[in-house]
Order: C-alpha cells, then sequence, then structure tokens
C-alpha cells in the first residue's frame, strides 16, 4: 500500500510541476503564486503523511537563501508555530561542524591529513587487530579508520563519574585493550585502516579531542569562536540550556498510540552532566544552518568571514579513494560520485554531484545538502525521527526531492 502512495504521489508532483511551467506562459505572477501554493500543499501532505510535528525549510541558490518557511508545531500542546529563530536538534549534521573545526587547524599546518593521530593523542589509538598500521586524520574524517559503528548511547561513560571521564581518559578506557572500559567490538576485524569505510560515529568524537588538544581550547568554545561567531549562527549551541526556550520540542511517534510523546527530559538530563558531542549533539536553527551552508558553498566565505581555504572546502567535498562505489565519504561530507556502478558498467551522471549530510535520531531528523553542479542547496529539520516508521522514512526523502524541484523556480 505505502508503495502504491509513494508512486501516485510522486506522478502527481512532477505532472503538478509541469502544469505550473506551462501555466507560467500566461503571466509571471500567476505562475509564482501557483508554485508556492502547490509546492507548500505538497509538504503539508509529507508533514501528514509523515506523522512530523513541524518541518522548517530553506533553499539557497547562487550563494544565499531565496525561500523560507516553516509548517506545523513545534510545540503541540501549546499549538506553536515554528518561525525562523526556532531551534532543533540537527544530529549528526553535527559531524560537518566537527569536521570544519579541525580543517581549520589543518589550513594553519599544524598536521598534515596522513599524519598518525598518535602523534597528537596522550594514548595509542590502533585497531588491535593491526596493530602495526597508524590511523590518520584523514581516515577518522572519511570514516576509514576501521572503528566499528554501533549504537551511540551505549559508549557513554558512567552517569556519575562523567565530568571526570569524557573525552578523556574514556576514549583511552574505551579503545585500547585492558581499559576499564574496553570493547573489543569496537574495533572491525577483517579490513585494516584505510581499506575500507565504515560509517562510526565515535570517529568525531576522537576529533573533536583532537581540535582539543590542537588548538589548546575547550572544543565547544573554539567552535564559538572560530565556526559560530564568524558565520553570525547566533542560536546555535551544543547545550540545551542554551537554546532550551526556542527549542521546537523533540517528539518520538508512538505508532502503537498514534500520538507524539515530549522527550525533551531526556536530553536535558545530559545536558545538566555538562555532556556535548562532537559527533551529534548540535543544537541550531535552519537560518544559522545556511549561514554555514553558504560557507561551504562559497569557497570557505560567508560575506567577509573566511572560515575554511578554497582548496580545503574541495578536498572535503572529494570521494576518499575508500569510500564505496555508489554514496563515498569526503572528509566530515557525504558526498555522491558523478559516476556510479551497475554490475560492471560504469554509467555517467554528466556534472551531477550531491555534498552535505543528514542527521537522525528517534526523534529529530536534518537534511542538508547541496546539488553541486546548479549551485544550490535545500535544508530542513524535522522534530521527529524518520527512522521507526516507514512513512516517516518516505516522507522525508519525497521531502528533499520536493525542495529540490521547487528550487527550479528562483
Amino acid at each position: 500500500m505505502n508503495k502504491k502512495i509513494i508512486g501516485i504521489f510522486i506522478v502527481t508532483l512532477f505532472i503538478g510541476a509541469s502544469l505550473q511551467t506551462v501555466s507560467s506562459v500566461e503571466t509571471e505572477t500567476k505562475y509564482f503564486q501557483v508554485q508556492v501554493d502547490f509546492y507548500d500543499r505538497v509538504i503539508e501532505w509529507l508533514i501528514d503523511f509523515g506523522h512530523f510535528p513541524s518541518v522548517s525549510a530553506c533553499i539557497i541558490k547562487d550563494d544565499e537563501v531565496v525561500w523560507s518557511n516553516s509548517y506545523g508545531y513545534c510545540d503541540i500542546e501549546n499549538e506553536i508555530s515554528p518561525s525562523e529563530n526556532t531551534v532543533y536538534m540537527v544530529q549528526s549534521v553535527t559531524k560537518t561542524i566537527t569536521g570544519t573545526a579541525l580543517m581549520q587547524l589543518y589550513d594553519q599546518g599544524l598536521f598534515d591529513l596522513d599524519d598518525d593521530v598518535n602523534e597528537f593523542l596522550p594514548f595509542s589509538l590502533r585497531n588491535p587487530n593491526f596493530p602495526d598500521e597508524s590511523i590518520t586524520f584523514r581516515m577518522l574524517l572519511s570514516h576509514s579508520s576501521s572503528i566499528k559503528g554501533s549504537g551511540y548511547w551505549d559508549f557513554l561513560p558512567p552517569v556519575e563519574d562523567f565530568h571526570s571521564w569524557y573525552p578523556y581518559p574514556w576514549l583511552e578506557q574505551y579503545f585500547v585493550p585492558g581499559g576499564e572500559y574496553y570493547d573489543p567490538d569496537a574495533w572491525v576485524t577483517d579490513y585494516a585502516p584505510g581499506e575500507n569505510s565504515a560509517y562510526a560515529n565515535l570517529n568525531f568524537d576522537i576529533i573533536g579531542f583532537l581540535v582539543e588538544l590542537i588548538s589548546g581550547e575547550d572544543f565547544v568554545e573554539y567552535c564559538e569562536e572560530n565556526i559560530f561567531l564568524p558565520l553570525d549562527m547566533k542560536n546555535t549551541s551544543f547545550y540545551y540550556d542554551d537554546i532550551k526556550d526556542n527549542l521546537a520540542i523533540p517528539y518520538y511517534w508512538n505508532e502503537s498510540t498514534g500520538k507524539h510523546e515530549d522527550t525533551r527530559d531526556y536530553f536535558y538530563e545530559w545536558d545538566v552532566l555538562g555532556y556535548y558531542s562532537p559527533n551529534g549533539g548540535l543544537y541550531t536553527t535552519i537560518e544559522d544552518l545556511s549561514h554555514f551552508m553558504i560557507a561551504q558553498m562559497n569557497d570557505g566565505i560567508y560575506r567577509d568571514a573566511r572560515i575554511l581555504e578554497e582548496s580545503t572546502v574541495e578536498i572535503m567535498h572529494e570521494i576518499q579513494p575508500s569510500s564505496g562505489k555508489y554514496m563515498g565519504y569526503g572528509l566530515a561530507w557525504l558526498v555522491s560520485p558523478s559516476t556510479f556502478w551497475i554490475g560492471n558498467r560504469r554509467l555517467s551522471m554528466g556534472s551531477l554531484k550531491y555534498a552535505g549530510h543528514g542527521g537522525d535520531s528517534g526523534v529529530g531528523h536534518t537534511r542538508m545538502v547541496m546539488k553541486v553542479s546548479d549551485d544550490v542547496a535545500v535544508i530542513y529539520s524535522i522534530n521527529t525521527g524518520r527512522m521507526l516508521y516507514s512513512n516517516s522514512w518516505n516522507a522525508a526523502e519525497l521531502l528533499t526531492e520536493t525542495l529540490f524541484l521547487k528550487a527550479r523556480q528562483y
């Protein structure tokens, strides 16, 4: 049944878009109005189909925001609609911020991408299955370090010792054989570092720690001074207390009861402990995130502020050698290639190339992706998850395509 609904939706979407193109012959004003009404209706349908309490979204073209809007309720109980200042949890989109922080230090010549990170860490980071193989900055940034991905919350140190354990010595105790919290499942066993990629959150906890060690600053303070401030990201923080008054309440959709459940208390509990997550703990607005995306699209510059060198941005958006054939990983960025393989056949997508990142938890989803060939990007945040309910997953995927179609009118 879901496949039939999705199929009908896609046909309707493209027919609607085609009819709007025809209507533009009549008058430009009428064409614009039809476009706005049509896509708004599509987005509203997707919100209902996916059980999304609220969606905030924007479209960037030629390095500026050309459209933005919000829908639904960021607070269901009080029927509060989101605004440009509404803050969302962006989960793994955080990795692009953390990666940028590290690459700023690379711009300063403080390390090379293929340096062994053990030259900077206070412990030896080695896959015990391949003890002679170095782990480099490039490997951490591209998820090819041979660190294994698992459920992240299982990795946190004991609550009562949180302040004294994270990030160090807990990282050592978790990764090094003989450590108090050592887990052999933290490492892959069938390939050496640099030979393949496997998405693993903990790569970016180590990167966050390296930012502290190399810069000599607290990770959160470093990001505030070197990324958030120059990019005018005024409503962005790693800490719940900083943004709680403007937060889109993170809801869990309970399919069995047909209701959304408020999960704020869970996240506040960790924030009280002083925890920040370099791999997925950022809170921000669509507007703030658009400033960051524009800098990435504009060779490292937002307005008059340069946060990265042009050559560094190019490297970050290049698929690394250890990535797969269909969807690759750059340096803290997911990148789709302009060529892909079906069996033994190599097919070309011409100049089409996407770069960006998604973020997911059971109570939130954010997508930030640019179509490099067209210099266009879309960003949206939802205050519930897309992972546990098939309609939510499909609705989120269709929302991405809807926004790229909408971008054609600008």
